[in-house]
């Protein structure tokens, strides 16, 4: 009977302990769902009606790339041009080529830039990789066989957020020649050349706070459950906002619609492709690769509040390229371009005004 007793009495305090749990994940759900009604309610959103995801294209294709995988692209504006570059835009992890929403509206309105958008492997509409892991060497190589396709010749311009910039830093690497021929200018946003695995990189925001410890465990589980945790995170929608909002964006008000399209896009990346990208982003070290970007026009941009590249990862990027131009944005975080468009826009656009032809 004393072990009966003494059985009893531990399942009580683990029935209490449970109890007191859940109390608190249901409270804590409430505030969440109590703070982002409050947030998203407030009037004067700039971008309440806008039509993310909607931009209209000249032609939409699919290539298959070397490993079996089909990548989503969107062709844009005028044929190439021998006198005017291609702009070649390159997203980020758990994002998608609506990440450069207002750079594609504002070009695609001066009506003589050829632009390629195209969804990184795993991301957007693009196709998941069968088996292993995501390579950077292998987005330099689906980078490639995009250029191959849609601006087999003339100049180009790259543009590259977050992984798009280590993406390009990996081009650069993989095909020196190419590069140094071809690329007239390049544009690198809230990126990094190394020092990844002391941030909190890319994890989406479901993720992030939890940071580099909980990487095999995240990693292991989607192996045994990733329908689950994508569930979770989908139950989790509240609390993904909240941190969308709190390290994507460095203003203290940021628009809604903003966050809400930028959440989005990090929910329909699926937890095996976070998995699956991790390692290989948490052991980025490309400065070396920057050497192929001497000489090559370059234009940096960082929001002033980044938390996930933040400000020291474009500085370390500018010890190695002194010649390159800078731009800090004040009260921006990691989506700058999404946050403060009109800042980037105006840089984006004098640095193209500027490419000598």
């Amino acid at each position: 009977m004393p072990a009966r007793s003494a059985l009893l009495r531990a399942a009580g305090i683990i029935g209490a302990a449970a109890g007191v749990a859940a109390a608190g994940i249901a409270a804590g759900v409430a505030a969440e769902r109590a703070v982002v009604r409050r947030t998203k309610g407030v009037p004067g959103d700039r971008y309440a009606d806008e039509k993310f995801g909607e931009l209209p294209y000249d032609e939409a294709c699919v290539i298959e790339i070397s490993d079996g995988t089909d990548i989503h692209l969107e062709l844009v504006g005028p044929p190439p041009a021998p006198d005017r570059p291609t702009l070649v835009f390159v997203h980020g992890f758990c994002l998608d080529m609506g990440t450069f929403h207002f750079q594609r509206k504002v070009l695609t309105g001066r009506g003589e830039d050829r632009m390629v958008f195209y969804d990184q492997p795993g991301h957007g509409r693009s196709g998941r990789l069968e088996s292993g892991e995501y390579r950077l060497s292998a987005l330099a190589e689906t980078l490639r066989a995009v250029i191959d396709r849609a601006a087999p010749t003339g100049p180009l311009v790259l543009v590259g957020h977050s992984m798009g910039g280590m993406t390009i830093m990996a081009f650069a690497e993989r095909y020196p020649e190419l590069y140094a021929e071809r690329v007239a200018g390049t544009v690198l946003m809230a990126t990094s050349g190394g020092l990844v695995a002391e941030t909190r990189f890319g994890l989406p925001a479901i993720v992030s706070k939890a940071g580099v410890p909980l990487l095999p465990v995240v990693d292991n589980a989607t192996r045994l459950t990733g329908t689950m945790i994508d569930r979770a995170r989908r139950a989790s929608a509240n609390l993904a906002w909240l941190l969308t909002r709190r390290y994507g964006f460095g203003s203290p008000a940021p628009s809604p619609a903003l966050v809400s399209y930028v959440e989005l896009m990090n929910s329909r990346t699926s937890t095996e492709t976070v998995a699956r990208y991790l390692r290989t982003i948490y052991t980025h070290a490309r400065f070396p690769a920057l050497a192929a970007l001497r000489g090559t026009p370059t234009l940096v941009i960082v929001g002033e509040r980044d938390m996930i590249t933040p400000v020291t990862h474009s500085e370390e990027i500018l010890r190695r390229l002194p010649e390159a131009e800078y731009v800090k944005v004040p009260d921006s975080g990691h989506v700058v371009m999404l946050e403060h468009a009109d800042e980037v826009n105006e840089a984006l656009l004098n640095f193209l005004d500027r490419l000598p032809r």
